[in-house]
């Protein structure tokens, strides 16, 4: 009884604080003044007729000079007209709110129909190593630790076998050797994604609106899994890592985390039109698929989505990692609780989550814009098809992104309306990250739009609430201590976060983990179990900084 009064006082004194900090959020869109007004070139503007054209790309933020300053890496994409071609864009965190474009300079502006980026120190040198799906051939950005990056994917065997449909993509080390590792999601088959159809098919159709025909009826191309051979190279073990069974799944956005806290690293990876895939690390280098019977890879209809975005965390605060994913229009998101013993639950409408069906959702970040420790929920959406502004649909290409903040109790409130225009402002967007980038602890969010220059999202009202930004750094471990889960008490509560390489959707949003404080003004402790198996642990903790923890020796 004690106890259940003492969890009801913490919940309303929280949510009390969540409604005080409510009117202290009022983003505004600083991409410009920033310096970052290049355009995410992809497909075409008006019309696309093929559905490599719909998909676009990411957004990877991480300090790869080492400066103690996160910058920021755009995938760029090209038209099939050859009119315009956009580059990969790096930008330099210069420390004064402005973003200096080094991209060229530093070896990364590579063309072509780039797709997602993941992030992590492949080689173990201490510094942040890039990856870029294609369609085409897969590029792996060594970074070469003087500002300079050189592509060694060819060298390192992860460009790819042939021809393929590249999409999301992860570093996770699965056998905990310390070394990481490379999970590379296929959507469509590579002839398909420029394919209209079978020639004697009719058109495909959207509401009676002739459209670009896809994915279904296309076939689908299998996952990857490169396993790290410690020399700067990978063999690829798709098959006897048990992958590969896992077949005839439109693959988008992989999200590696430790769903059962054993220490192995799962992945789940969110498909569009088929089921979601939820590969349980078995400890033994293989994985089986457990999506269905855990309740992960359908709703709660048993019907099977079109998910393109995937985030994990601890919304509600019982200490288990949940997953959050966006769907097509004429659906919903869908957020499945984690009630332990690898079981799911979609409680999408019990989280009034459920309301909006016009949406086609993309990247999804669970991100405490308040800072009062409780995970909330950002959304970004843009539909495929810019031709359903010309008809009567009730729908529109360009759309507003979404904020749901976490009440504390279970349920979210829409605060789109009261966030800013910048939240509000319509655009096709597809990838996001989130990091600090100017050092007063509240995440920036960066977007990446469709034949647009990218959004810049801060909030220009007084920081709400103390906060923590962990940053460990691997040993024994993997250096970019990929799979480090951090977890803090302090305020009465204990939250958990994991370093992860690549979450929402195509985008990495960094290699540390950020918690909102509240009112606490100091961590009562401090864990991180490190993949190797370690655990590190401090006490007094003092908040409002950047803390960087070395993995013990021993």
């Amino acid at each position: 009884m004690v106890l259940r009064w003492q969890l009801a006082s913490t919940l309303a004194v929280v949510t009390a604080l969540a409604v005080a900090g409510s009117d202290r959020l009022e983003y505004a869109d600083l991409a410009a003044a920033a310096g970052l007004e290049q355009p995410i070139i992809y497909g075409g503007t008006d019309n696309q007729k093929y559905i490599l054209e719909s998909t676009g790309t990411g957004v990877a933020a991480f300090d790869y000079d080492g400066d103690g300053l996160q910058d920021l890496f755009f995938v760029n994409g090209t038209r099939f007209d050859g009119s315009v071609s956009g580059r990969n864009l790096l930008y330099h965190n210069t420390g004064n709110g402005r973003f200096e474009e080094v991209g060229r300079r530093a070896g990364v502006a590579a063309t072509g129909w780039g797709q997602a980026v993941c992030i992590g120190d492949f080689d173990n040198d201490d510094r942040t190593d890039v990856f870029v799906t294609y369609y085409g051939f897969n590029k792996l950005f060594h970074n070469n630790g003087d500002g300079t990056f050189t592509d060694v994917a060819a060298q390192a065997r992860v460009a790819g076998d042939r021809l393929r449909w590249g999409s999301g993509c992860t570093f996770f080390d699965y056998d905990r050797d310390g070394r990481l590792d490379l999970f590379v999601a296929n959507y469509v088959a590579y002839e398909d994604a420029a394919s209209k159809g079978k020639p004697d098919s009719p058109p495909c159709l959207f509401k009676g609106v002739e459209v670009m025909c896809g994915p279904t009826g296309l076939r689908a191309d299998e996952n990857i899994l490169y396993h790290n051979n410690r020399d700067r190279t990978f063999t690829e073990v798709t098959h006897a890592a048990g992958i590969a069974p896992v077949s005839g799944h439109y693959a988008l956005q992989p999200v590696a985390a430790d769903l059962d806290e054993d220490g192995w690293p799962d992945l789940y990876v969110g498909c569009d039109a088929t089921q979601n895939i939820l590969y349980r690390n078995k400890g033994d280098g293989t994985f089986t698929d457990e999506g269905l019977t855990a309740g992960a890879a359908v709703n709660s209809n048993g019907t099977a989505q079109a998910t393109m975005g995937v985030d994990i965390a601890d919304y509600d605060g019982d200490g288990r990692a949940d997953i959050f994913v966006t769907n097509f229009s004429d659906d919903t998101p869908t957020l499945y609780r984690n009630l332990g013993a690898w079981q799911f639950d979609d409680l999408t409408l019990k989280a009034r989550l459920g309301r909006y069906r016009q949406y086609v959702g993309w990247a999804t970040l669970f991100v405490d814009v308040d800072l009062d420790g409780w995970k909330d929920i950002f959304i970004v959406n843009g539909h495929i098809y810019p031709q359903v502004d010309r008809y009567s649909l009730g729908l529109e290409y360009r759309q507003s992104r979404q904020l749901y903040r976490n009440l504390a109790n279970g349920t979210f409130e829409d605060v789109t309306a009261a966030a800013g225009p910048s939240i509000r402002r319509k655009a096709a967007g597809r990838g996001a990250a989130a990091e600090d980038f100017d050092g007063d602890g509240q995440l920036e969010i960066v977007v990446t739009n469709l034949n647009e220059p990218p959004s810049y999202l801060h909030n220009q009202r007084p920081r709400p609430g103390n906060w923590l930004i962990v940053e460990p750094h691997g040993v024994a471990s993997n250096r970019s201590a990929i799979g480090a889960r951090v977890e803090i008490q302090a305020g009465g509560r204990v939250q958990k976060g994991e370093v992860r390489s690549s979450r929402g959707y195509y985008s990495s949003s960094g290699l540390r983990v950020h918690f909102g404080l509240g009112a606490a003004e100091k961590l009562d402790e401090l864990r991180i179990f490190w993949p190797s198996g370690r655990k590190s642990v401090m006490r007094g903790v003092a908040v409002n900084r950047v803390l960087r923890v070395r993995e013990p020796e021993s």
